[in-house]
């Protein structure tokens, strides 16, 4: 039977913290479509977390999370920039168009799935015109998809320089736990030009769960109604809300993530394979061609090779020091 212990932090079941929390608020009745104690003293936890006041929702995907925010920052005739290699540009089956009646996204060069500010000025620089989508939003990934982090002062630079052309600026943090447990200051984000910042719950450790924060309130008008129509407002929201509340209390969420850091970091220490980008978050990624990989599949580990050619190892909150050991192992026998 195949070990999916690294294809991704998606394939790890939730944190204890989670799962007592759910319970804790399966009691009683609550007021249904996020109009409860619950989503309330969550929402709570993330603006203490993040230091800002914004409109927090709870949605339970976290490809409807940014598709439903791109469609709020940019209308149907306009695109969003993103990096070439980012979830929203690469992963999510045109929902952002979909639930933007048409919305475009605009790919971006850069290594390691951070976009390139010179990349970023080009697409900048050219002129409105009726022919193509002009850029009305900016999407940034932290940490991105080949798990680098950006520092604070490239991603303040990139946000300076989109506000600059009026653009808005969609901050997908699906892996945001991995980026705060490499470093990164969460804080920072209320005060960087960040208009919404989807928060990642589900690969975190959760049971699926995304927040969607609004840290530009204005974009909270009918904002409901847009969950509504996309499928995303739901009528039980205390079970969304709930594990955050597990998670953030007593800071599971950053904790468990450091902890998947550190195994990402074992595993590349470990790793007979060229590894080919930095390891700053959970994720580790090297160079093995299709023989290689045949054969640890083989050995009974899945895992999968990635957009750019590379095969991606993923660590979660659960990954055990013992599991990366027997995966150095067979990588160390298959190689």
């Amino acid at each position: 039977m195949a070990r999916y212990d690294f294809a991704s932090d998606n394939t790890a079941g939730a944190m204890p913290e989670v799962m007592e929390a759910l319970g804790r608020y399966n009691d009683g009745a609550a007021a249904g479509y996020g109009d409860d104690a619950v989503c309330e003293k969550a929402a709570d936890l993330i603006r203490d977390l993040l230091d800002v006041d914004a409109e927090v929702r709870f949605v339970a995907s976290g490809t409807a999370a940014n598709a439903l925010c791109l469609a709020a920052l940019a209308a149907p005739h306009e695109a969003v920039l993103a990096h070439e290699h980012s979830h929203v540009a690469t992963d999510e089956t045109g929902a952002p168009g979909f639930f933007g009646a048409g919305l475009g996204v605009i790919g971006l060069a850069g290594a390691s799935g951070r976009i390139e500010p010179a990349a970023l000025a080009e697409a900048l620089g050219r002129p409105d015109a009726p022919h193509w989508q002009a850029p009305a939003a900016l999407s940034l990934t932290q940490s991105t998809e080949f798990g680098a982090i950006y520092a604070e002062a490239a991603l303040a630079a990139l946000i300076a320089s989109a506000k600059v052309a009026g653009l808005k600026i969609h901050l997908d943090g699906a892996r945001l736990a991995n980026a705060v447990a490499g470093g990164f200051h969460v804080n920072t984000i209320g005060r960087s030009g960040v208009d919404v910042l989807v928060m990642g719950g589900t690969k975190a450790g959760a049971t699926p769960t995304e927040a969607i924060v609004l840290l530009d309130k204005s974009l909270d008008r009918r904002f409901g109604a847009r969950l509504k129509h996309g499928g995303q407002l739901i009528s039980k929201a205390r079970f969304l809300a709930a594990p955050w509340i597990g998670m953030l209390q007593d800071g599971a969420w950053s904790r468990r993530a450091a902890h998947a850091g550190a195994m990402a970091r074992r595993l590349a220490a470990a790793m007979p394979f060229v590894v080919t980008h930095p390891v700053e978050a959970n994720a580790v990624f090297v160079h093995m061609d299709d023989a290689a990989l045949e054969r640890l599949h083989g050995a009974g580990w899945f895992v999968y090779r990635f957009i750019d050619g590379s095969v991606r190892f993923m660590c979660s909150w659960s990954t055990t020091v013992e599991a990366v050991d027997e995966l150095a192992a067979a990588l160390k026998a298959i190689s």
